[in-house]
């Protein structure tokens, strides 16, 4: 079933109206047909199940039929500090980052990140961005928008991980696996947790020393080098195959 995202639906009483976008991606792209159901998420985390009632070319009108929770979301939200990448790694980051249940990116400028951020070009970057986290959200089934926050650098980022229940680091020099294991073992119940990716060159030792000083935990993810668009999603992986219900 096509799912869709609509603001504030969730104080319609009988009918979604659906604007926008939308309404072209329903019509031409789609070729969705008065009757057919389709499903639109408040971005809350509440999915309505809605049939069809009108298709104009100002609106698009849903009956809702049934209203039930999403089950894609995590129990815990999981924020993604990723180092910038060089080229468009980014954006398959982000995409699968979504897909496996991140809650909210933050792409950080790192020591050794060697992308230099044109501000004037930022903005549409963000733009770019939060378009492939809508996408990806809709293809996997997501019951919210993950957000792909302003660039930080890595000062702001930690900051902004102390707000945080749980922070965690994978780094080469981490204690062993039975150790990671216990860590993540630990994230369930946690209600936020944020996970900290090197650049390409990794982390530097200061900002190691700084995001543990923080209170952040070191992890190894095992006895391989993984790249900056691996490690994460790694790690993502394992973490959402531990805490989902």
């Amino acid at each position: 079933m096509h799912r869709f995202f609509v603001d504030n639906c969730g104080s319609a009483d009988e009918n979604i109206i659906i604007t926008g976008n939308d309404i072209n991606h329903i019509k031409n792209v789609l070729r969705l047909r008065v009757g057919e159901k389709i499903l639109v998420s408040d971005g809350n985390g509440t999915d309505y199940e809605c049939s069809i009632d009108v298709i104009s070319d100002e609106s698009v009108i849903a009956r809702i039929i049934d209203v039930k929770k999403n089950a894609a979301e995590l129990s815990t939200k999981i924020t993604l500090f990723q180092g910038m990448p060089k080229s468009d790694k980014l954006e398959l980051i982000i995409q699968k980052a979504v897909e496996l249940g991140v809650f909210e990116i933050i792409p950080v400028i790192t020591k050794r990140t060697v992308v230099k951020i044109d501000d004037k070009k930022a903005g549409k970057k963000l733009d770019r961005y939060n378009g492939i986290a809508e996408s990806a959200g809709k293809q996997s089934g997501r019951g919210i928008i993950p957000q792909v926050k302003d660039f930080m650098t890595f000062k702001q980022a930690i900051e902004y991980a102390k707000r945080l229940d749980m922070n965690i680091i994978p780094y080469e020099e981490a204690e062993g696996l039975e150790y990671s294991r216990n860590v993540i073992k630990d994230i369930k119940g946690k209600n936020s947790l944020g996970i900290f990716i090197g650049p390409e060159g990794g982390f530097a030792k200061e900002e190691v020393d700084v995001a543990t000083a923080m209170g952040a935990k070191c992890i190894t993810l095992g006895n391989r080098i993984l790249r900056t668009e691996t490690a994460g999603l790694a790690v993502l992986s394992i973490i959402m195959f531990e805490i989902d219900e």
